[in-house]
C-alpha cells in the first residue's frame, strides 16, 4: 500500500457535530447489550436447575453476542470521536475476522439450537440419552472450531494480498471490500468467498431450514397439546433465526451480488443489522419468553438490591 499499511474509513468524514450524539447512543447501546447479555450468562451459569442443553446454547449465544460487539462497538466509538479515522491493516483484518467468525458462529449455534429442539420434540423418551453433556460439549465445540478455520484461512488468504488502495466506505472492516483494493488478480480469493458463503452461512441456513420443517409436520400429527407445547419452545429461536437471516441475507446480497445504489444512510443500517440487532435481541426474546430464565433473572435481581 502506497501510503503505509492504513485505511480510511470514508463514511466517519463530515458527519460534524453530530458524531457525539452517534457516540452517546451506541456508547448506552453497547452498554445494554453487554449487561443483558452477562446477566443472561450469570443467571444460566449460577443456575443448576438451567444446566440444560437448551439453555447452555442460550448462553453460547449471549457469548458470542458479548464477543462480536466487542470486536465493533469499541473501535466505531473511538473513530466517532477520532478525527484520523486510521486502522492499521492488521487491525482491519482482525476486526473483518471477529465480525465475519461472530456471524458463522450465531449460526452454527442457532443450528444445534435447532438440532436440540427436533430430538426434544421428536424423540422425547431417548432426549437425555442423545443429547448428554459429552455430546453438547463436542457439538460446541464443533460449532466454534468449524467456522473459526474457514473465516481464519479468508483472512490469512486477505493478509497476503499486495493492496494499493487505502479508502474503504464502510464503518467497519469488510474483508471484501479489502480484497476489492487489491492491486492483483483476487480470482482465488473471490472463489474462496463464495466457498466460505456456502460453508459458514448456506449449509447451516439449510440444515436449519430442514430441521424446523420436520419438526413442523411431526407437530402437524401430534395432539394440540403437544404442539401447543413444541412451538412454545420453538417460536423464539424461530424468532432470533429469521431476524439473523435476513440481515446476513440483505449484507451478504448487497455487498457481494447485487450492485445497487442506495443512499447512504440505508447502506449503513443494512449493513449493521447483524452486528447490532441479535445482541440485544437475544436476551430480550429468550429472557422475556421463558419462564425459567425470567424468573431466576428476577431473583438475581432482588438480591443485587
Amino acid at each position: 500500500m502506497e501510503n503505509g499499511t492504513y485505511f480510511y474509513l470514508m463514511l466517519f468524514e463530515n458527519i460534524g457535530c453530530i458524531k457525539y450524539a452517534f457516540f452517546t447512543m451506541g456508547f448506552i447501546f453497547y452498554c445494554a447489550v453487554i449487561c443483558f447479555n452477562v446477566l443472561i450468562i450469570l443467571v444460566i451459569f449460577m443456575e443448576k436447575t438451567l444446566h440444560q442443553p437448551m439453555y447452555i446454547l442460550i448462553a453460547c449465544l449471549s457469548i458470542n453476542s458479548v464477543y462480536g460487539t466487542a470486536g465493533f462497538f469499541p473501535r466505531l466509538l473511538t473513530d466517532l470521536l477520532s478525527d484520523a479515522h486510521l486502522i492499521s491493516l492488521e487491525a482491519c483484518i482482525l476486526q473483518s475476522f471477529v465480525i465475519y467468525s461472530y456471524a458463522s458462529f450465531e449460526l452454527t449455534i442457532l443450528m444445534l439450537m435447532a438440532i436440540d429442539r427436533f430430538v426434544a420434540i421428536s424423540k422425547p423418551l431417548h432426549y437425555n440419552n442423545i443429547i448428554t453433556t459429552r455430546f453438547l460439549t463436542l457439538l460446541i465445540f464443533i460449532a466454534w472450531l468449524y467456522p473459526a478455520i474457514f473465516v481464519g484461512i479468508g483472512a490469512l488468504l486477505t493478509s497476503r494480498l499486495t493492496i494499493c488502495g487505502n479508502k474503504l466506505f464502510k464503518v467497519y472492516c469488510h474483508n471484501y471490500e479489502i480484497v476489492k483494493l487489491s492491486c492483483v488478480n483476487n480470482t482465488i480469493h473471490n472463489i474462496y468467498g463464495l466457498i466460505l458463503t456456502i460453508t459458514t452461512i448456506f449449509i447451516p441456513l439449510s440444515f436449519i431450514l430442514y430441521t424446523y420443517i420436520r419438526i413442523i409436520i411431526i407437530c402437524q400429527r401430534s395432539t394440540q397439546k403437544f404442539r401447543s407445547k413444541a412451538y412454545k419452545t420453538c417460536i423464539p429461536h424461530m424468532v432470533i433465526l429469521l431476524n439473523f437471516s435476513v440481515a446476513i441475507f440483505l449484507e451478504l446480497t448487497l455487498s457481494r451480488f447485487v450492485k445497487v445504489e442506495l443512499p447512504i444512510t440505508l447502506t449503513i443500517v443494512i449493513s449493521l443489522e447483524f452486528i447490532v440487532i441479535p445482541p440485544i435481541l437475544n436476551p430480550l426474546v429468550y429472557g422475556l419468553n421463558l419462564p425459567d430464565i425470567s424468573k431466576k433473572i428476577r431473583y438475581l435481581l432482588k438480591a443485587l438490591k
